[in-house]
Formats: structure tokens, C-alpha cells, sequence
């Protein structure tokens, strides 16, 4: 039986204890096995707690996701692939068995994370690249990953320095928030260009989050805030989230699974609270229209999704698996397994990374895999796995 494939038999066969247990092995140590080998290749001996943007290093690398030109890769990565390694480490941590090896690995990220850390300007938020090495921009999409994070990381080890730091990160947010096009945030510090879904999205989570760890009705308010700003600016009529919204007030028509997903996640967490019911069925429609509207239509790729970014998709997955804990419902669940099982088997390069998008050819697989892209295939697999621990 392929591995995806035992998310169905759950609901229509009952299995043996054998079974269920070697096939929560099988993902638990694809898990734990990428994370330890990005730890081993990717860490940057001299920098403690920090990673390479990608390995092998070394090699002149353009990145473009930047407000303006390209960047090139430099010593250590920026912090959109650092919070990768933060996320992925945050879900192995749930496992009772991994629990002192991974509490051990989230004191080191946090440790990392600090570094880009910056106090010079006010509020305090976090830039790019490490403060500790140079000055750089503060995206506010960057911040609430980072805040996401530390929020993990609380519910996992109730470690009140979580909290702190999260809220401290969450006012840096709200600095960026105006009034300009009804509210919402912009991409980055002193740019006001654009309101991205990137950012607004995981706002929308970030908030949410911390009411959920704080009770605090002050963080709920924010989060309603946020959504409904998404909700009536960069919704489109089927529930697909738009890129961004310029400042003439005309959505960007380009859309990313990410951005469907922060919204999807977000939608289940407000009926979680409130038990309103419009919640639910928002999330239940843009999870069907998602799947359809990301779907691959080149069959010749034997695969469920178009994967826009790895990372993208893991985003997208996480607002999958939190409806999956209100319905039940497997197939979104299973159409991103199957996806990533073949990847495993046929995207790997000789180090054993993934390629980008999941491409299949030498060419792909002789490029330097960068660090987002392998530390959410930890994050995914450590995810389906606990899925299936919990519904034996």
C-alpha cells in the first residue's frame, strides 16, 4: 500500500496496529531524517544557529524575493528559509519520543532567530539578515512568520519567554498598519506600494494565534481585523486570494497557494472560537475551490497539485489539516501525500534534497536546493504523520 493511500483506509477498513504503527514510522522518519540532514549540510559552523540559503554553498546564486533587483545569497540565508527550520523542528517536537532532542534544537533556533533581531529602529522587529552582521529591510510578512514561530513554539514547551517575544513582534506588525485601502499592512518597512497577501495573511494568523495562547479578546479583535480586510480586498468571488492589492486600489490577478492557505487556516480557527458557523462553510468552500483551482491539468505530471513554491503548498497543506481535525474530510490531505511521496522518490538529488517545484529532470537536481524547500518537506512529513497518529 503506498503510504498516502492509508489516509482513505482508515475510513473504510480497519487495519492492524502493526500496520498503522509502520506506516506513522515511515513519515515520522522521512521527518526527522531530512531535518537532521539540513542541520548537517546547511548549519554555518561560525554563525551559531544559523543556515546557508543553499547547499552546496559557495555558488553565485540570485534571489528574487526581494522588493526591488535580485539579491545574491550571502554568508548565512535571510530569515523567510531560517523560519523553515523554526516551523519544522516545531512539529517534531510533538512527538513524545523526540521531544528532549527537538526542545534542544528549538533553544538553538531561537538562539539563530535573535540574530536577525533588530533594536536600532523603533518598534524592535526583525530585518532580513542578521542584524548582527548588517543592516537590512523588515518585511512584515518575515515578522509574522517569526511571531507564528515563537507561538509554536509556546503551545509546545508553555515556556512563557514565547509569549514575550511573540508580542513584541506583533507590535512591530501593527506599526505597519494604516488606513490606506480600508487597512491591511504592507510588504516591508517605509515601502508603501503595495498590500500583500503574504503579509496580511499571516497576520491574520499571527493574531489569531496569539489569542489562542493568551486568551487576550485584544488579539481576537486583530485577527477578525485582518481577516475581513483579506476577506473584502483580496478574496476573489470563488474564495482564491489575490497577491496584493497596489495602491490604486486594483488586485494583483496572481495568485499563490499560500495565500488561499494562511486565509483557509484562518477561517477554521475563528469558528474554533467563536463556533459561528459562517466560518466553517467559508473554510469548507475555499478548501474545494483551492483544490480544483491548484489542481494540475498537465496529467503527464502525474500529480494532484501545481507546486508553485514547496513551501507554498506546506502553507497550504497546514489549512488542509485543520479543517481535516472539524470534518474528517481525506482527499485534500491525501492529494498533497501522494504529491509529496512521489517527489521523495523521484525529485531527490544525490545529497538526498528535493528539487524545487518537484521537477523530476538531471538539470534540476544538479542545481543548489535552497533551504525553504527542503526544511518544509520535514515540516510535511512530521504533519501527515501526526495526522495519522491521532485518528487511530
Amino acid at each position: 500500500m503506498k503510504p498516502y493511500l492509508y489516509f482513505l483506509s482508515l475510513f473504510f477498513c480497519l487495519n492492524g496496529a502493526a500496520q498503522e504503527t509502520k506506516h506513522n514510522a515511515l513519515y515520522k522518519d522521512r521527518a526527522d531524517a531530512m531535518f537532521h540532514k539540513i542541520w548537517n549540510h546547511y548549519r554555518v559552523q561560525q554563525y551559531p544557529g544559523l543556515f546557508s540559503e543553499n547547499y552546496p554553498s559557495g555558488k553565485k546564486v540570485s534571489l528574487d524575493y526581494f522588493q526591488g533587483a535580485n539579491v545574491d545569497a550571502k554568508a548565512v540565508s535571510f530569515l523567510w528559509p531560517f523560519s523553515g527550520m523554526f516551523s519544522a523542528a516545531n512539529v517534531l517536537v510533538r512527538y513524545p519520543d523526540l521531544k528532549s532532542k527537538y526542545n534542544q534544537y528549538l533553544d538553538t533556533l531561537t538562539t539563530g532567530v535573535s540574530a536577525y533581531r533588530d533594536t536600532t529602529r523603533s518598534p524592535v522587529g526583525y530585518q532580513a539578515y542578521p542584524a548582527t552582521l548588517e543592516k537590512s529591510d523588515r518585511y512584515y510578512d518575515d515578522n509574522a512568520l517569526v511571531c507564528i514561530d515563537y507561538l509554536e513554539a509556546y503551545l509546545n514547551t508553555k515556556d512563557q519567554k514565547y509569549i514575550t517575544k511573540a508580542k513584541e513582534v506583533f507590535d512591530f506588525i501593527l506599526s505597519g498598519w494604516d488606513d490606506q485601502l480600508g487597512g491591511g499592512v504592507y510588504w516591508l518597512e517605509g515601502h508603501k506600494d503595495q498590500k500583500p497577501a503574504c503579509s496580511n495573511g499571516m497576520s491574520t494568523l499571527a493574531a489569531l494565534k496569539l489569542y489562542q495562547c493568551t486568551n487576550d479578546p485584544v488579539y481576537l479583535n486583530w485577527g477578525k481585523k485582518f481577516y475581513n480586510w483579506m476577506h473584502d480586498t483580496l478574496r476573489n468571488p470563488d474564495g482564491i486570494y489575490y497577491n496584493d492589492v497596489k495602491m490604486d486600489g486594483k488586485p494583483n490577478g496572481v495568485y499563490y497557494t499560500y495565500n488561499t492557505g494562511s486565509m483557509l487556516e484562518a477561517s477554521v480557527l475563528l469558528y474554533q472560537f467563536t463556533k459561528e458557523s459562517k466560518y466553517l462553510k467559508e473554510a469548507e468552500l475555499v478548501a474545494a475551490n483551492s483544490y480544483r483551482f491548484f489542481s494540475n491539468r498537465n496529467k503527464s505530471l502525474d500529480r494532484h497539485f501545481n507546486i508553485d513554491l514547496p513551501w507554498f503548498v506546506t502553507v497550504l497543506f497546514r489549512g488542509y489539516e485543520a479543517l481535516y481535525h472539524i470534518n474528517q474530510n481525506p482527499v485534500y490531505i491525501n492529494a498533497v501525500a501522494s504529491d509529496l511521496d512521489k517527489a521523495w522518490k523521484k525529485s531527490a538529488d544525490q545529497y538526498g534534497f528535493l528539487t524545487a517545484k518537484w521537477a523530476t529532470d538531471e538539470a534540476s537536481k544538479k542545481k543548489p536546493k535552497w533551504l525553504l524547500d527542503q526544511a518544509c518537506i520535514a515540516e510535511l512529513y512530521a504533519r501527515m504523520s501526526l495526522l495519522n497518529i491521532k485518528n487511530k
